[in-house]
């Protein structure tokens, strides 16, 4: 999400969303995205969805990993090094979520609030997901935050990067572990419920 940011393309929806409160708040982006986790864990207590080991990470890690990498990682001027920057930041990001996932630490907040509404309200995970996203995506923009060809291709490239890292970090011989979203009356796993086939 940091790279992204120093790509200057645009971001993903709850990064453009971030953004624009950091900008109204004079947070940094990392505080506001560990302080929206932490309030969106909130909305998992009528949800009935209990966090993990994985989630309580996330919250944690992300806005200080994001902080560190805009701190440490120079602006660009230059397009001919922004879009690269942005490619491998899509990347990292669909390898960052196999990985997550894959370790089954539970979900982090964002996810968890999109797998407790499809459970709760019946209806297909892909609706609630376009839902939240456009929703957030709204939000952000409306606060100022930065939206672009890489929201676009971010948009469209971390589904499929995401399936094919959760295959690819897939923990042989791990137990299979229900899982509480249902699609159209069936039992997915947790990789389904974020990415289906």
């Amino acid at each position: 999400m940091g790279l992204m940011l120093r790509a200057e393309l645009g971001l993903e929806p709850w990064s453009v969303l971030n953004q624009g409160i950091s900008r109204h708040t004079g947070l940094t982006i990392g505080t506001v995205t560990i302080v929206s986790g932490a309030l969106i864990l909130l909305l998992w207590i009528p949800l009935r969805q209990r966090p993990g080991l994985g989630t309580v990470s996330n919250v944690v890690i992300l806005g200080l990993v994001m902080d560190a990498t805009l701190a440490l990682v120079p602006e660009f001027s230059a397009l001919g090094a922004r879009i690269p920057l942005l490619a491998f930041a899509v990347v990292l990001n669909g390898a960052a979520t196999g990985l997550y996932i894959s370790a089954r630490f539970g979900p982090g907040p964002r996810d968890g609030l999109m797998t407790g509404l499809q459970l709760r309200t019946g209806r297909p995970v892909r609706l609630v997901r376009t839902c939240i996203e456009v929703t957030v995506l709204a939000a952000g923009f409306a606060l100022g935050g930065s939206i672009g060809a890489g929201t676009v291709v971010y948009a469209l490239a971390i589904g499929p990067l995401a399936q094919f890292f959760l295959r690819r970090f897939a923990i042989k011989g791990l137990p299979e572990r229900p899982s509480p979203v249902v699609a159209h009356g069936e039992a997915t796993s947790p990789e389904r419920a974020i990415l289906p086939t």
